[in-house]
């Protein structure tokens, strides 16, 4: 028995047969909600949908089902920063027979406030929804992760060294900058495993979140386009990419 913390290197390969056990965090809503139904589309994969609004997953479910009526998607309501990971484990061992292929970080929370404004407390709760949760994430299924398995870390150009950044935003680039290094650190840890690990810095698509950050802008991609770009990106990738910090941009913002 292995001694609690400690990794195993699963030895089958990922993918079997061209299909892929995915995991994907946030997806109640934005970019996470269409990359899971893009996800679904072909009918070759499996997704848990995770999220914190249970109304929201069966919102998605009802749509995925739809538009796939042979659609094997499992909704969880689960908080990546305060539930039980025992519980999520157990629910994707139930679902996905002991084995993620893909593990998509798309969950975040974005706070808009000029930086003389802002508490300690709004720098704890991003770096909590941001960061903490998505390392959480990681240790949670990471040992149910085979050779050749994929994780995507949802980034932002707010954190992208060298990209314009906004007033206000202080708190959650500062977050999403910690990610990024995580990102480029898990690839070293777990090349061993022979696990990749990249994050696509997402710059505008129109979702809720940008609404928040920049009330009346319009950006030029689409929810469901980004989308699509992050579920292609998580299939296929790994054989392309390890430890990179990839910007996903076509404006500014």
């Amino acid at each position: 028995m292995n001694k609690p913390g400690t990794l195993t290197k699963i030895c089958h390969q990922t993918g079997v047969g061209g299909l892929m056990n995915i995991v994907i965090t946030g997806a109640s809503s934005g970019v996470g909600f269409e990359a899971a139904l893009e996800l679904i589309l072909s009918g070759k994969h499996k997704v848990i949908a995770l999220a914190r609004s249970q109304v929201k997953l069966e919102r998605l479910l009802e749509i995925a089902h739809g538009l796939n009526p042979q659609a094997e998607i499992f909704a969880l309501a689960f908080d990546i920063v305060h539930d039980d990971y025992t519980d999520l484990q157990h629910f994707i061992k139930s679902n996905f027979d002991n084995r993620v292929d893909v593990l998509i970080n798309n969950a975040g929370e974005l706070i808009s406030k000029p930086f003389l404004k802002l508490k300690e407390m709004d720098f704890l709760e991003m770096l909590q929804s941001n960061f903490i949760g998505h390392v959480r994430m990681i240790q949670g299924v990471v040992n149910l992760m085979p050779q050749g398995s994929h994780i995507v870390n949802i980034g932002s150009m707010g954190a992208y060294q060298g990209s314009a950044k906004f007033a206000g935003l202080a708190a959650y680039s500062a977050s999403k900058s910690a990610l990024h290094t995580l990102t480029e650190c898990l690839a070293v840890e777990l090349a061993e495993l022979e696990i990749k690990v990249n994050c696509l810095a997402l710059g505008s698509a129109q979702t809720e979140m940008l609404e928040k950050a920049f009330p009346g802008y319009q950006s030029p991609v689409m929810a469901f386009e980004m989308g699509k770009y992050v579920a292609d990106f998580a299939i296929t990738a790994h054989r392309f990419y390890n430890g990179k910090i990839l910007p996903v941009a076509s404006s500014t913002p």
